[in-house]
């Protein structure tokens, strides 16, 4: 396998472990429980193992390790147009089956089991994304940290004005008008959670039923919410793939430089963010801009970072069982990725065993150990016998159908 196809898999490995540390509060309880460790209300005499958990969550992985999916995704599709363009395939036809077909996994990924799928966001930000691959890759980079930073810079501005209302209001300043509004949003967050928790505590067919009748274009609105972050961030991917970072092109100097800027500058920001928000018990209102608009810039900072450092572990650690397993569970992420939802909502569905209801978010770190171990048990043994996960495999085959028959790994 090429060197540059290993260090991609070690490094997705790495951010599809980290994905399930976020995701698994998102399998446990309803949606806002991802925003604010103070929902749903905790149960009195919880202590406070469930905000410690919530915080270091969030300085370590919240948007980090999808940063780094989503950077590695770009880069895979172009990774995939090179392959197909090597067997002589229409590289630009080729793609748009594949995420065509990504598109259906997801939608189905969502009908199924889970509102959190990102399988279909990525496949339409792919399918814009992958029509500038032809791009040189300097000025793709450009665009793609302009329109990241431009985005959410915009996004800011109101978004602190809110944070400034809704801290008038909760010191008892704010004006009748300022009030009424905090308590309509406060109004649609108990909505919001009363109807997650019909789904979560349903049986399987039905949350199918609610999930089409009540809300039948959630992952269309995932698409719009994470849009200016996901497509800048598969641009960024692709661009570094042109310019080197994956093939040793890029000196341990730079990588390192960026390393230490990155993972120290976005950290200390996450973490006088998720601070600050911590010392003001995590106000409803303010704690969607913490996560939002006002992480943008320290997510990607940490992102870089993550991914230099884990560039510069990689030669470094290849050869060991921890490294071959990582690369193995980032080689089968696809399988990882959709077989731990199955795993989690079986754990925590009404459908499943049902412990969204009694296990406290104290002891999702548990869960979240051996969720890991199990991603990373199976892949060794299974890529050994088949070469590709069966989810992988299964896409390959969808893409390819009526065609010439591809290798097996591609990217």
């Amino acid at each position: 396998m090429p060197p540059r196809i290993a260090a991609l898999d070690f490094v997705r490995g790495v951010a599809v472990l980290g994905i399930l540390a976020i995701n698994v509060t998102g399998f446990w309880g309803p949606l806002l429980a991802t925003f604010n460790p103070m929902l749903p209300q905790p149960p009195a005499g919880s202590g406070y193992g469930g905000a410690l958990w919530f915080i270091t969550a969030y300085v370590l992985f919240e948007g980090k390790m999808r940063g780094l999916f989503t950077l590695l995704f770009g880069a895979s599709m172009m990774l995939f147009a090179d392959a197909a363009e090597r067997r002589g395939a229409n590289a630009d036809l080729m793609q748009v089956r594949r995420l065509l077909w990504l598109m259906l996994f997801g939608y189905a990924h969502y009908v199924l089991l889970w509102w959190g799928d990102i399988l279909l966001p990525y496949a339409v930000c792919g399918l814009i994304a992958f029509a500038l691959r032809r791009l040189a890759p300097e000025p793709l980079a450009a665009a793609a940290l302009l329109l990241f930073l431009a985005s959410h810079g915009l996004e800011m501005i109101g978004d602190l004005a809110a944070i400034t209302t809704e801290s008038r209001v909760l010191a008892g300043h704010g004006t009748p008008a300022e009030a009424a509004e905090q308590a309509a949003m406060m109004g649609r967050i108990a909505a919001s959670i009363a109807a997650d928790g019909r789904i979560l505590h349903a049986g399987f067919l039905e949350a199918l039923r609610l999930r089409l009748t009540d809300a039948p274009f959630l992952p269309l609105e995932n698409l719009g919410a994470t849009f200016f972050e996901t497509f800048p961030l598969m641009l960024l991917g692709m661009a570094l793939l042109r310019m080197g970072l994956f093939t040793d092109e890029w000196d341990e100097r730079t990588l390192r430089r960026m390393a230490l800027i990155g993972i120290g500058a976005g950290g200390a920001m996450s973490a006088a963010l998720i601070g600050w928000a911590a010392l003001h018990h995590f106000p409803p209102g303010a704690m969607f801009v913490v996560m939002g608009s006002l992480a943008a810039i320290p997510h990607l900072l940490m992102t870089l970072g993550y991914l230099a450092a884990l560039l510069l572990l990689w030669p470094r650690i290849s050869g060991s069982a921890a490294g071959r397993r990582l690369a193995a569970a980032g080689r089968c992420a696809f399988t990882n990725y959709l077989g731990t939802t199955v795993v989690m909502s079986a754990l925590f569905a009404g459908w499943g065993l049902g412990l969204g209801s009694v296990l406290p978010r104290a002891a999702l770190p548990l869960v979240v150990l051996a969720g890991w171990a199990l991603m990373l048990a199976w892949p060794q043994g299974w890529l050994a016998r088949f070469g590709q996960g069966p989810l992988e495999a299964l896409w390959r085959r969808l893409t390819w159908w009526g065609l010439a028959r591809p290798a097996v790994y591609e990217g």
